[in-house]
C-alpha cells in the first residue's frame, strides 16, 4: 500500500489543514513587519520628515524608490541561496540585517543618508518575497497555493490598514521620546520587531515536510509524495532549467504583469497619506494625523477581504489568467478618476476599488510561474519576477513625485498608474496560464518537419 492509500481519511483538507495553521500566522507576521518597515517612510514623509530634511516631493519619491534599486541586484542569487541554504536559516539573516537597517533610519542626518539607508535596506530584504512564494511550493500543492500565497499577502493590506493606525499614533505619541521626532521614534519602534522575530525564524520554520516532526510520518509521508509527483510532473511538462528561466522572454513578460500590479500597490502605498493630506486643499477637510492613518487603512481592510475570497474562488475554478487581469482593469479604470470626484467620500471609493484590484490580482498572479517552473528554476525565476517587477517600486513614487513637482497635482501621476496597471492586464491575457508543454512543442515540430 502506498503512503498516499496509507495517509488519514481526506488526508488532503487535514494534512494541509495542520500545515496552514502552523506556517501561515507565523508567515504572515513575518511580512507584515517586512512590509511596513518597507513602506513605513510613506508616513514620515507627510509627518514631519520631509521638512525636517528639506525634500522636495520628487527627492521623497527617489529615496522611497531607491530601496528597489537594490533590492533587484541581489534577488535572485538570495533566492538561490534561500533554495540551497533552506528558508530558515537564510530568512532569518535577512530579517538581522533589515532590522539593523531598519532602526538606524531613526537617526539618519540628511537627505543623503537616508537614500543611502533606503538602498541599503533593500539590499537587505532581498529574497525575502521570493523566498517566501518559493517556500510555498515547498507545502503547498498547486491546486492551494493561491489561496495560500493570499493568506500570506494579505499581510500586505493588513500591514497598510494597521500599519497606518500604528505608525501614525507612534508619530504623535513618540514625538520627544529619546529626544527624537515622532517619525523618528517611529522608526526607531518599527525596526526592532525584525531582529527579534529572526530569533524565533531559526528555531520555528521547518524547511520541507519530510523534515516536519508536527506532522504524523503518515501525513509527512502523504505531503512529500503529492508534491515530488507534482514537481516531477511539471519538470517531465516544461523541462525548465535555470538558465533558461533567467533568460526566457515569458518570464519577462511576466515580470512586466507583476510591474503593472506592484506600480499601483507601492503608488497606493507611498502617496495615499499624502493624497489624503490633500483633502485638505482640495476639499476643505481637517484632519489630524490619527484620523490620515485610520481613512488610509479603509482601502486595504476591505482589499484584504476581497484578496482571499477571489484567490479561494481561483483555487476552485482552477482559472488563473481572468482573476489576474480583470481585478487590474477595475484597478487601472478606477484611481486616476479618483481625483475628479467632488467629494472626499466619492473619491475614497474609487481609491478602495483601486486597492481591492491590486489586492485581488497579488495571489492568484504567483500561481501562474508555478505552473511552469520548478526546483533551481522555480527559486531563480521567481525571483527575478519580483526583481523586475519591482522596479516599479522604484518608478511609482520617484515618477508620481516628480509629475507632482512638474504639475502641481497628483492627477497626471495617477494617470500613470492607471495606464500601467490596464497594459499590464492585457499583457497576462495575451501570455495565457502556462506556455505549451515542452512534449506538445516537439511533437508539433516533428509533424511539420
Amino acid at each position: 500500500m502506498s503512503s498516499v492509500e496509507a495517509a488519514p481519511a481526506g488526508p488532503q483538507n487535514r494534512v494541509l489543514r495542520k500545515v496552514a495553521v502552523r506556517l501561515m500566522p507565523f508567515l504572515i507576521l513575518l511580512y507584515f513587519v517586512n512590509y511596513l518597515d518597507r513602506v513605513n517612510i510613506g508616513f514620515a514623509g507627510p509627518n514631519g520628515m520631509n521638512d525636517e530634511l528639506g525634500l522636495t516631493a520628487t527627492a521623497f519619491g527617489f529615496a522611497s524608490g531607491i530601496f528597489f534599486i537594490g533590492y533587484l541586484v541581489l534577488e535572485v542569487p538570495s533566492n538561490l541561496a534561500l533554495h540551497r541554504f533552506g528558508a530558515r536559516k537564510w530568512l532569518a539573516r535577512i530579517m538581522i540585517t533589515w532590522g539593523v537597517v531598519a532602526t538606524v533610519m531613526a537617526f539618519v542626518p540628511s537627505p543623503t543618508a537616508l537614500i543611502v539607508l533606503r538602498f541599503l535596506l533593500g539590499v537587505a530584504e532581498a529574497g525575502f518575497f521570493p523566498g517566501i512564494i518559493l517556500y510555498l511550493t515547498y507545502w503547498f500543492p498547486a491546486v492551494q497555493r493561491a489561496k495560500a500565497v493570499a493568506l500570506f499577502m494579505t499581510a500586505v493590506p493588513v500591514s497598510s490598514a494597521i500599519g497606518a493606525t500604528v505608525s501614525s499614533a507612534l508619530i504623535s505619541t513618540g514625538h520627544g521620546i529619546f529626544g527624537l521626532s515622532g517619525w523618528r521614534f517611529m522608526f526607531l519602534v518599527e525596526g526592532i520587531p525584525a531582529m527579534l522575530l529572526a530569533v524565533v525564524t531559526w528555531f520555528y520554520l521547518t524547511d520541507r515536510p519530510s523534515q516536519a516532526k508536527w506532522l504524523s510520518p503518515q501525513e509527512r509521508a502523504w505531503l512529500t509524495e503529492q508534491l515530488e509527483a507534482e514537481r516531477a510532473q511539471t519538470e517531465t511538462a516544461h523541462g525548465w532549467p535555470l538558465r533558461k528561466a533567467l533568460t526566457h522572454p515569458r518570464i519577462l513578460a511576466l515580470a512586466f504583469v507583476y510591474f503593472g500590479i506592484a506600480y499601483g500597490l507601492y503608488a497606493l502605498g507611498f502617496f495615499l497619506p499624502t493624497i489624503i493630506k490633500g483633502f485638505e486643499q482640495q476639499y476643505g477637510t481637517d484632519l489630524s494625523t490619527m484620523e490620515t492613518g485610520l481613512i488610509t487603512a479603509v482601502p486595504y481592510v476591505i482589499g484584504a477581504v476581497a484578496m482571499v475570497l477571489w484567490a479561494a474562488h481561483g483555487d476552485r475554478t482552477r482559472e488563473r489568467v481572468w482573476h489576474v487581469a480583470l481585478p487590474m482593469l477595475l484597478g487601472g479604470i478606477s484611481i486616476p478618476i479618483a481625483l475628479y470626484l467632488g467629494n472626499p467620500v466619492s473619491a475614497m471609493v474609487a481609491v478602495t476599488i483601486c486597492a481591492v484590484g491590486v489586492c485581488a490580482a497579488l495571489p492568484t498572479f504567483w500561481a501562474l510561474p508555478s505552473n511552469f517552473l520548478a526546483g533551481a528554476a522555480a527559486a531563480g525565476g521567481i525571483a527575478l519576477i519580483n526583481s523586475l517587477g519591482n522596479i516599479s517600486g522604484f518608478a511609482a513614487p520617484y515618477i508620481t513625485g516628480a509629475l507632482k513637482d512638474a504639475t502641481g497635482s497628483q492627477k497626471t501621476g495617477l494617470w500613470v498608474v492607471g495606464i500601467v496597471m490596464v497594459a499590464a492586464a492585457i499583457t497576462v491575457v495575451a501570455l495565457r496560464a502556462a506556455p505549451r508543454a515542452e512534449q506538445q512543442e516537439s511533437t508539433d515540430a516533428r509533424s511539420e518537419s
